[in-house]
């Protein structure tokens, strides 16, 4: 396999018992601060059922008492429209035109409740989308090791999509379908009781019909959002790796990959539809059933008895309302099938809203006070997942000095800058990491970090400005304090020949510029920090030996005065640090200068002497 999730682990979400109900409230609670929309939707919701009911009544009174006129009494309200000695043309025009104002009266307050829900509905879309959002940035580095981008965007993208869809529009649809639901009700039992518990007998099997749906839809709309979730993780890996995919012609692999992720989602949804699609037809056939005893009984209730039991206008009014009636039930049953999508979905964003932060801030944590830069390990113990990274290491860095981390890919020098930057923490009884003698775990991350600055070998840069992105190491500076962090960084010739300068817009993740390049406008972000402490992982290790010495030169002007961490692969560029701690397999193994740790003739001078063996064979001279 090629995708990443098969070299991470991953841990496909595991179908669970599911609190409906407790999701239901959690959901509706976002719309509380809008009641004022919501209680305008209401009152429309209401006026617009109402109106529906009167359709099939008003018809009814037609044919009654013009169309094919009997003995029925003449409703009170139609005798203040109408002369008792008008004609029946004239009768049955002011009742259609009745009827015609009733329909565009409903026209307006159905499009007026939807555009309320829809207001409604979109705002709190914003709210959750930020409240993910804010959450995901809250959380922990532990959390995404194990899980992947492409799957939490679409937790925010998707997922609240789909609640979206479902209670902006579906939530006023389905209280307008349950109120028209009771006012059918209780019509058709004022108009002919008999004939409406005749047209109810079907209801026993719509309800059996409509559990039993229920229960399927429910597991297989979950199933529909896991997979969304895989496609996007799947589609967001292959497109941010697309060089690499391209760089060892591995497209067809990928492209097979994908197709076999998308048709899990395919087949997913398959399913889904095949619930909705088999209940549907169901539905038509029960109401149909019910339409047949409305002709039936109702022509066996006017024709059989003496006198009738019904009118034929009671019965066009009743096979009105039976239509009526059961469209709702089955629009209704639809609704929430889209609704055990919608609940799927909130399932995975509350999921992901209930996470917790691994690193916080305790209690009583305090404010990190302006630091010297005393950096100490003291007996440091660290664990990933119960595997052993770290044994008993402890060091000192006394304000200004510079520490250069070195050793074997995997022996734990990432991990002790990820300690350091309290990206992870350090478990009681396993030591400590302290600056200036505060223990990280008892200050605010806030306030260490913002007296921390990161140079790392994959520079990130944002799709903004070379201008914005030296700015994000200082949001307020203004534009000179940029221009003069990037001139002691050397960007400022290569920012300059750029199409428009400082305003040249990168591109994702800055891959319009070199990796050189990209480096040098890190080194600028944090010489505008201006950090106490600095930590430095692998900042030159992919470059060329020219920009290798641009780089070392701004890496100069930023180490001075400040505490470092550094990280190095080429050994030739920590001759000059304080101390050089080798690490092997999570220990400190060597500890000293450049030319103490040459002299000793250990892991360190092995390591040194076969880059200058390598480099001595392909470029002529030592490195320098």
């Amino acid at each position: 396999m090629f995708g990443g999730r098969h070299f991470g682990g991953f841990t496909r979400e595991q179908e669970k018992a599911t609190d409906v109900a407790r999701t239901l409230q959690r959901l509706l609670a976002y719309f509380k601060p809008f009641w004022g929309l919501l209680a305008a939707a209401t009152l429309f919701v209401v006026i617009s059922s109402l109106l529906q009911l009167a359709g099939p009544y008003l018809i009814g009174v037609a044919v009654d008492q013009f169309i094919a006129p009997g003995a029925a009494p003449r409703p009170a309200w139609l005798s203040l429209l109408i002369a008792q000695d008008a004609s029946r043309s004239t009768g049955l025009t002011v009742t259609m035109l009745v009827l015609l104002g009733i329909y565009l009266l409903n026209w307006v307050t159905t499009a007026g409740q939807f555009y309320l829900m829809m207001l409604a509905g979109q705002r709190v879309l914003l709210h959750m989308r930020t409240e993910v959002f804010e959450r995901i940035q809250s959380l922990s580095l532990p959390f995404f090791d194990r899980h992947e981008a492409g799957d939490l965007m679409s937790r925010l993208v998707n997922d609240t999509e789909v609640i979206n869809q479902v209670f902006s529009g579906g939530i006023i649809r389905f209280a307008s379908m349950g109120l028209t639901l009771i006012g059918i009700v209780i019509s058709m039992l004022g108009l002919n009781w008999r004939l409406a518990l005749a047209s109810f007998a079907v209801l026993p099997a719509m309800v059996v019909a409509t559990t039993a749906f229920s229960r399927w839809a429910r597991s297989a709309f979950r199933r529909t959002r896991e997979t969304i979730g895989e496609v996007s993780a799947e589609l967001q890996e292959n497109i941010a790796a697309v060089r690499e995919v391209q760089a060892f012609a591995r497209e067809d692999e990928n492209v097979a990959e994908f197709e076999s992720i998308n048709a899990a989602n395919r087949d997913a949804n398959v399913q889904a539809q095949s619930v909705l699609s088999a209940f549907s037809p169901a539905l038509d056939i029960l109401s149909t059933i019910a339409l047949a005893i409305v002709v039936g009984y109702g022509g066996y209730l006017v024709l059989a008895p003496e006198p009738p039991l019904a009118s034929i206008g009671v019965i066009v009014a009743f096979l009105a309302y039976v239509q009526r009636f059961y469209r709702p039930i089955q629009g209704m049953a639809n609704l929430y099938a889209q609704l055990q999508a919608a609940i799927a979905g909130a399932e995975r964003i509350f999921d992901l809203l209930d996470t917790d932060p691994e690193i916080t801030d305790a209690p009583d944590a305090v404010t990190l006070p302006r630091i010297g830069g005393q950096v100490m390990f003291d007996r440091v113990t660290f664990s990933y997942d119960e595997e052993r990274v770290l044994q008993d290491i402890s060091f000192r860095a006394e304000p200004g000095q510079t520490i250069a981390l070195v050793g074997p890919t995997g022996a734990g020098k990432t991990t002790i800058a990820g300690l350091l930057s309290r990206f992870y923490d350090v478990e009681d009884g396993h030591g400590a990491v302290r600056i200036d003698g505060y223990d990280l775990r008892q200050v605010t991350r806030k306030s260490l970090r913002e007296q921390m600055g990161v140079v790392l070998q994959d520079t990130f840069l944002f799709s903004g400005t070379v201008m914005d992105n030296v700015r994000y190491g200082r949001l307020d500076a203004t534009d000179e304090e940029v221009i003069v962090a990037a001139e002691m960084a050397n960007a400022d010739q290569f920012v300059r020949r750029l199409p428009e300068g400082y305003e040249t817009k990168l591109g994702e993740r800055g891959h319009t510029l070199s990796q050189g390049q990209r480096q040098l406008i890190a080194i600028a972000r944090a010489i505008l920090a201006n950090p106490r402490i600095l930590i430095l992982d692998e900042a030159t290790s992919s470059v060329d030996t020219r920009t290798e010495r641009l780089i070392q030169a701004a890496l100069d002007k930023l180490l001075g005065g400040r505490t470092s961490l550094v990280i190095a692969h080429r050994l030739s560029t920590i001759r000059n640090a304080d101390q050089v701690l080798v690490i092997d397999a999570g220990r400190i193994v060597e500890r000293g200068t450049h030319e103490d740790l040459l002299a000793a003739g250990g892991l360190y001078s092995d390591l040194y002497n076969s880059q200058f063996r390598y480099q001595n064979n392909h470029a002529g001279h030592e490195p320098d």
